[in-house]
């Protein structure tokens, strides 16, 4: 045993530890487990639910009940993970928590996939001996917003949500109010989730394990236009999708299901599928365009990105006057809708701007948010007009009665199909950035980067979440800086305004991680190796793909040839581009 290793004993074997950060990480790195609610790996240390509880014993024979997220690991301890007495006390918990929560599973979101309801079957919760909640006691269902439902009825008070709303993006929107039995976690003063500052991220939901916080569902609304004779409905979907939504089917993380996320959108009913990949590249073309004229022509530095919508109502809530920041870029959601809408009659017959419905899949709640905004209307309609996440798209897969592993891969629709590797990269923290730098040192110099693979931008861990890369680009140095959670964002903010900052670039993705982490993604706060997972499955298919910069992709060279004209034009700027507002004083409400 090498000296910075230790042991203690865990129901009677050696177990060797290091610098695990507490007894729970010591007892999975084992193999096994003990329940918890509160416990997130990439949150602080609660220790409210006390599920976690071990029986430990100590060198000199004392011994205690202590939760194992909150204990450190000590040499020589014997640990009890499923004592007579850490039975009771966990089923005692489980009832408790029973007892002030709804529970009409059946009908809940969550159902299937609800911590609580898993735990009480695991512990065979049968009876519990306090009284339900009644019609009276039940608080009101806050869903007046587009992306997040809260359920206050089943809350267990975990506070996950509230750490994961302050450690991740700093914003605090959740937090605990009242005392004792009347404790609840919700919006400042009580108010919804559209009236106070939320930016929807969707890791406040991400995180919690019952049905209090749920992705606000769009899929019947789907499924009646699919089903309507007078519609086409068209459907893009986001490069992270494809290296998660295999999970849902018992997939490993990371595998890349692009080819059966075809043949099942087909399958569902959609008319032609085209890929968000497409107009990632779109957006690079454009965006690196912007950026290469900023520096050039001594605009506004730096530029920030503006793919994550989260990112985009924190800046037009929290620093309006930086607004001038921002690239105009729409995100790739947002160029792909309006292509899809404005050109694609032209290429398809029976196809009008009045009868084509747009769907995207995305790895995001804010997503939904986005789609409402009053920028992205043309000729007064929504660009987009339904998103629907990951974990929708699963659930249309199984209700359609569809054998998701046994499908053959099949391709996407023309002309808008066709992407590059730099597409691909968009969902993890570090892509946008990298697949700008591959497409601007081309515009700048006229010739194409050695390597494409510029491995400084990528990293999805609690180390990686803020990185300045400085390139050089024929004798011009430029700096990036790369940042994934709002926390982080502000930072950057705080230099640019204190006169410190040394970076011309600013990517920003409000999910730690990037989109692969994104708020409607298969679950994955308990296990930090699933987002390493996923954004290696991309960044795989980057490296497999024969072209990998975006201003390569031939679809693209054709948009601009038949349509565009060039990256930047006047018909560029009316289709891919938009504007900004000062939201301060506003709400959700106020985009409708």
């Amino acid at each position: 045993m090498s000296e910075d290793k230790k042991t203690l004993f865990i129901e009677g074997k050696e177990v060797e530890f290091t610098d695990e950060p507490n007894l729970l990480e010591v007892i999975r790195k084992a193999g096994l487990n003990v329940p918890t609610f509160c416990y997130r790996p990439d949150l602080t240390q609660f220790g409210a639910c006390r599920m976690c509880v071990v029986e430990v014993e100590y060198p000199n024979g004392r011994v205690i009940v202590n939760s194992s997220c909150t204990m450190p690991p000590e040499a020589g301890i014997k640990v009890s993970i499923n004592s007579k007495r850490v039975r009771k006390i966990r089923k005692t918990v489980l009832e408790l928590l029973l007892t002030n929560h709804d529970r009409e599973c059946t009908t809940c979101n969550k159902s299937g996939n609800c911590e609580l309801q898993k735990y009480s079957e695991e512990y065979g919760v049968r009876k519990i001996k306090y009284p339900a909640l009644t019609q009276e006691e039940m608080m009101e269902i806050d869903d007046r917003n587009p992306s997040i439902v809260r359920d206050p009825n089943k809350c267990i008070l975990c506070g996950a949500c509230v750490r994961a709303c302050s450690e991740f993006q700093g914003h605090s929107v959740l937090g605990f109010a009242n005392r004792g039995s009347r404790t609840v976690v919700q919006p400042m003063n009580g108010r919804d989730l559209a009236a106070v500052d939320c930016v929807f991220c969707g890791q406040c939901q991400a995180v919690c394990p019952t049905g209090a916080l749920t992705i606000k569902s769009n899929v019947d609304e789907v499924w009646d236009e699919i089903n309507n004779k007078e519609k086409k409905v068209v459907v893009q979907i986001a490069p992270s999708v494809r290296v998660a939504i295999g999970e849902m089917f018992g997939l490993k993380p990371g595998e890349n299901t692009i080819g059966k996320i075809y043949a099942a959108l087909r399958r569902i009913g959609f008319d032609l599928i085209f890929d968000t990949n497409f107009s990632a590249d779109l957006t690079i073309t454009e965006e690196a365009t912007e950026f290469v004229d900023r520096v050039t022509n001594n605009g506004v530095l730096p530029m920030f990105t503006s793919c994550c919508p989260a990112w985009i109502r924190y800046m037009e809530t929290q620093h309006p006057d930086m607004l001038a920041h921002l690239s105009s870029c729409k995100s790739p959601q947002g160029m792909l809708s309006p292509v899809l809408k404005e050109l694609l009659p032209k290429y398809q017959e029976g196809y009008t701007k009045e009868n084509i419905v747009v769907v995207s899949i995305m790895p995001c709640t804010a997503k939904k948010y986005e789609a409402k905004r009053g920028q992205l209307r043309r000729d007064g309609k929504f660009e987009t007009d339904y998103v629907l996440t990951t974990q929708e798209f699963g659930r249309m897969i199984k209700e359609a009665g569809i054998d998701f592993n046994s499908l053959e891969d099949e391709k996407a629709d023309s002309p808008f199909g066709g992407y590059t590797g730099a597409g691909t990269i968009f969902g993890a923290s570090g892509g946008v950035a990298e697949a700008a730098a591959r497409t601007a040192y081309y515009y700048i110099t006229g010739e194409n980067v050695t390597n494409n693979d510029i491995k400084e931008f990528r990293g999805v861990d609690k180390n990686s979440r803020s990185k300045t890369i400085e390139l050089d680009i024929k004798g011009k140095k430029v700096v990036i800086r790369v940042v994934s959670t709002l926390k982080q964002a502000e930072k950057a903010l705080q230099e640019i305004k204190d006169g410190t900052a040394n970076f011309q670039l600013l990517e920003v993705m409000a999910c730690p991680g990037g989109c692969i982490n994104g708020g409607g993604q298969p679950r994955s706060c308990d296990d930090i190796t699933v987002k390493e997972k996923r954004a290696e499955g991309l960044y795989t298919e980057d490296k497999n793909l024969e072209l990998r910069r975006s201003h390569e992709n031939p679809d693209i060279i054709r948009i601009y040839k038949d349509d565009l004209e060039k990256p930047g034009s006047h018909k560029a700027h009316e289709l891919l581009h938009t504007t900004y507002a000062d939201m301060r004083t506003g709400s959700y409400k106020d985009l409708k």
